[in-house]
């Protein structure tokens, strides 16, 4: 998903969160009309989402902080289950090619928009095409380079016309992709292949910025929306499977201080909370933490364009010289597992083995090899000094005491004094991929469960590469393994892909991410993929 975001989750691992303040109204229940609260009778769920959404825009709004609300808020053809599987959502089923290369869905008769409307296969056509018009520039749109005619399309040197999407009929929609992929159901189940009202967005192409005017076809509809205070999604009566929806509303705050997330937690004001680093040792002798798994991690990139990191051995050396079980231990305190590769665990090769273990551990802590490297980059880039080093990150309290934990161990280690910069979460996604910072932190998050998604963002010219970095064996192992039917085969190019990928070092890994949480025992049924986003469709709440 996945992604990097300036991402994740209202509910998942706080590090993906980027900075905002507490309103004084956050998490209370808005009053009707007339000043008195909601019946009773209703089922309402609060959630946190740290911060105001970067956009409820399907492909643009491709984080952390929107993805949750647009899964709850709209529907792809297919939808993850319980168990995290792709299954029939808009579309009721669909058919294969012999070749694996064209999929012919059937969309439900009773498949509607929130405002009453058909949804057609021209909906499809319209929200996808859009999502990769170059002039949307959406960073998501790389997802669906699998798709024939979309990569040039993106790139400006084809044509809309050239993309291989059509609507065979109002309830029959075509795609024919470019070689079978074994996880394109999964792909489609994610926001950027959502599909848009296209004559609500021809009449207003502003259509997702309010609650006014958002139209959907998820589970929930858009219903109140207080920008950079909280938002607000009531039942869809319009959805295909509305009689298996329970909860009548959420309301979602937006909280980015843990402490205080925690505070209106156990004050009754939120359902779930993450957990503070300072509490996380008690809380988890206490016994009430839930951890399920997440697949993604915490890093850091090097701007290879800018001095000193154009040298490998000295990114080697500063990565080096991360001590990762450090910092899990007593900086995060959330039971994580340290990086030292970028594949998250979890994901089974061609022979059922975890991708994670096989690949090994490919940079890890050595402060005596990092010395070594700093010394020898030094020289061959004839610095007698090195020059000065910043580390950037978005402002927020846990990226802040990320980075004053890991600036030390560079003093420590390697002599180094790396200032730090604290940037707005407004402009720090922009910034980094306009490489304006030497060293910034990052996270990722997988947007489909295969090792590619992880992988595939380094490519030359990447939307989501933001380091500089270029390989040209790299590209050609990633574009090989899209191409490549022989599972066995693929996961060979894979595995080499991580090395060099490790190896080059554009990149330092710190840890994997999992999900440590606490939640109401009222509120039952709420699906934390591991891929991030949160699933009320089928939650409930006990009175």
């Amino acid at each position: 998903m996945r992604k990097y975001l300036s991402i994740f989750l209202a509910t998942l691992l706080i590090f993906v969160l980027a900075a905002c303040t507490a309103n004084e109204d956050a998490g209370e229940e808005p009053k009707d009309g007339d000043g008195a609260t909601e019946e009773a009778s209703e089922k309402v769920l609060y959630w946190n989402n740290s911060i105001e959404p970067t956009s409820f825009d399907p492909p643009v709004g491709f984080d952390a902080v929107s993805w949750s609300g647009l899964n709850n808020l709209m529907e792809g053809l297919t939808r993850l289950d319980e168990s995290h599987t792709p299954q029939p959502a808009i579309a009721e089923d669909w058919d294969v090619s012999e070749d694996g290369k064209t999929y012919t869905f059937h969309i439900r008769e009773n498949a509607k928009w929130s405002n009453g409307e058909d949804l057609k296969a021209s909906d499809f056509v319209f929200a996808w095409k859009r999502a990769l018009d170059p002039e949307l520039a959406a960073s998501s749109a790389f997802l669906g380079y699998l798709i024939e005619g979309a990569e040039a399309y993106n790139s400006g040197t084809g044509s809309a016309d050239a993309v291989a999407v059509k609507a065979v009929d109002d309830k029959t929609f075509e795609v024919t992709l470019t070689s079978p992929q074994a996880y394109f159901l999964n792909i489609i189940s994610l926001p950027t292949f959502f599909p848009i009202n296209e004559k609500v967005a021809t009449e207003n192409p502003e259509w997702f910025a309010e609650a006014e005017s958002f139209v959907g076809n998820g589970p929930f509809n858009l219903t109140e929306w207080e920008h950079d205070s909280h938002f607000v999604m009531e039942k869809n009566d319009q959805y295909w499977d509305a009689e298996n929806v329970k909860i009548d509303k959420i309301h979602w705050a937006m909280v980015d201080d843990p402490n205080t997330e925690y505070q209106m937690y156990q004050a009754g004001e939120l359902d779930s909370s993450n957990i503070p680093p300072e509490l996380s040792e008690q809380l988890f002798e206490e016994g009430d933490v839930e951890i399920v798994d997440q697949a993604g991690l915490y890093f850091y990139r090097f701007n290879v364009t800018k001095e000193p990191f154009q040298n490998k051995n000295i990114r080697k050396a500063f990565a080096l010289a991360v001590d990762q079980q450090q910092i899990v231990d007593y900086v995060t305190k959330g039971h994580e597992e340290p990086a030292y590769g970028f594949v998250s665990p979890g994901f089974s090769d061609a022979n059922g083995q975890d991708f994670r273990e096989t690949s090994g551990d490919l940079l890890k802590t050595n402060v005596e090899e990092a010395k070594e490297l700093l010394k020898k980059g030094m020289e061959e880039e004839g610095y007698e000094t090195l020059p000065e080093v910043t580390l950037t990150y978005s402002s927020t309290e846990t990226h802040k005491v990320m980075a004053e934990a890991i600036q030390p161990m560079f003093k420590e280690v390697l002599g180094v004094d790396v200032k730090l910069q604290s940037v707005e979460s407004s402009v720090f996604s922009e910034e980094q991929t306009e490489l304006k910072y030497q060293l910034s932190r990052s996270s990722f998050l997988n947007d489909f469960a295969d090792p590619i998604n992880s992988l595939e963002s380094f490519q030359t010219g990447h939307s989501m590469n933001r380091t500089g970095w270029s390989n040209a064996e790299y590209d050609k192992l990633i574009q090989d393994a899209k191409k490549e039917s022989d599972e066995a085969k693929r996961f060979e190019m894979l595995y080499q892909a991580e090395k060099i990928l490790m190896d080059e070092a554009p990149i330092f890994t710190v840890h994997f991410y999992n999900q440590t949480f606490l939640q109401n025992e009222a509120v039952t049924g709420v699906v934390r993929h591991p891929v991030g986003y949160v699933e009320f469709k089928w939650a409930d709440k006990a009175e």
